[in-house]
């Protein structure tokens, strides 16, 4: 941090949103990281396109590779809101590490507390348990970094069939084949967890038996390919990842099986962890604007522009947006849970899809407020716009798919037609 630079107030101010003092903290280290360590290298990722190699051994130095491992294990054992809190704070000053650290705790979050607040058998979670276990302790001990490739070019990522990607029964686990696009941190993960779909001899593919694996980057058949120059996120490096019978072991699964379609279908919450980064986004277009204005943004001179009443209305207009867009987020965060109610689920697609529009919108709003001198490259407005841009796009609830799917519950209910 420059020593001009004084700490960044919390996005989410913990005596008004009554966070808990553990909350406050993680939120606290993961902003100070951000703030002294990250926003100084995210302008080098982004503009070379590569992998924020260093900010993830401070994220390991600092237990956060951990934060959603169970205490029993040894991690933090921060549950889904606290999680995004932090993830938050972290995407105020690099979105691509933001972005890519959702990958990598969603494989603590969905074999942790996710599947912690399902019921399971006690065989089968006793089993769970003991495999969980080597997974996280590769993380805490190793600084191991999990992947999460999702897409596959198709409507399996929006969960409307099942995945391409087969993982085939056989003696001591699983042969896999398929190809994920957009894979983040592909080249860079330890492991891969994949989504696949087991196939069950005489039975067609089903969404129902979906896997999910953590494939080691360097067993044999894995590969990366194709470049990666994007317009935003460049820091993700999500090249394409092929599995070519690559082998794995029982104890390779992040869920038992059965489980992630459970999880998909009750708690559906889990599929906005990409919102946290592009809240942080919409923050920091706003902390840039004020900077600018009052003549305090590194890079940018010290003359001040705050004496302008059109600048003053403008910030006046994106601090509105900014507070209706954290006060849906948080509440969306407040009711995350297994078996939510229509309206619960309703509002979680509508604060899903104002944070992913809010963060571009404040991010323009923020460029005409300050005009040309904030497009340039050597200022975080500019890279901020674009990572900004990418949010809508990203499944599994993309923009449109959440209108659709808002519009759709609104007026029907569970089971309805007009035939």
């Amino acid at each position: 941090m420059s020593v001009d630079m004084p700490p960044d107030a919390p996005l989410i101010d913990p005596r008004a949103f009554r966070l808990t003092e553990a909350q406050a903290e993680l939120a606290a280290l993961a902003r100070r990281l951000g703030q002294e360590k990250f926003a100084t290298r995210a302008a080098r990722y982004d503009r070379d396109a590569t992998f924020p190699t260093e900010n993830y051994r401070d994220l390991h130095e600092a237990g956060l590779l951990g934060i959603c491992i169970p205490k029993a294990h040894g991690g933090l054992d921060a549950d889904f809101q606290t999680y995004c809190l932090v993830a938050a704070e972290i995407g105020r000053y690099c979105g691509s590490t933001a972005l890519t650290f959702n990958m990598h705790v969603s494989s603590c979050l969905w074999s942790g507390a996710l599947i912690d607040g399902l019921e399971l058998a006690r065989d089968l979670r006793a089993e769970h348990d003991a495999r969980r276990a080597i997974h996280y302790r590769r993380i805490l001990e190793d600084g191991a970094i999990y992947a999460q490739p999702f897409s596959e070019g198709g409507a399996a990522a929006a969960g409307a069939v099942a995945f391409s990607t087969a993982a085939r029964p056989v003696d001591g686990g699983w042969l896999v084949n398929g190809k994920k696009i957009f894979a983040s941190l592909s080249g860079h993960a330890d492991y891969y967890g994949a989504l696949c779909t087991e196939l069950r001899e005489g039975e067609e593919p089903s969404r129902r038996h979906t896997l999910y694996l953590a494939i080691p980057a360097d067993a044999e058949g894995v590969s990366v390919t194709g470049e990666w120059d994007p317009l935003g996120m460049r820091g993700t490096v999500s090249r394409t990842l092929i599995f070519k019978d690559v082998f794995v072991g029982h104890d390779a699964a992040l869920m038992p099986r059965g489980v992630y379609f459970e999880a998909a279908t009750r708690w559906p919450h889990m599929f906005a962890t990409l919102s946290p980064t592009y809240m942080g986004l919409a923050q920091a277009a706003y902390d840039f604007t004020v900077r600018y204005l009052r003549g305090e943004q590194p890079g940018a001179g010290p003359v001040k522009r705050r004496m302008y009443p059109t600048k003053q209305i403008a910030v006046a207009e994106m601090r509105i947006m900014l507070e209706q867009t954290k006060a849906l987020w948080f509440q969306m965060l407040c009711e995350a849970g297994p078996n939510p109610t229509k309206d619960q689920l309703l509002r979680a697609w509508a604060a899903q899809y104002t944070v992913m529009e809010n963060a571009n919108a404040l991010a323009q709003r923020a460029i005409r407020t300050c005009g040309g001198q904030s497009m340039l490259k050597s200022l975080p407005l500019e890279r901020i716009y674009r990572d900004s841009r990418c949010g809508s796009l990203m499944l599994p609830w993309t923009a449109e798919l959440c209108l659709d799917r808002i519009g759709r519950g609104a007026v029907y209910e569970t089971g309805e037609s007009d035939e």
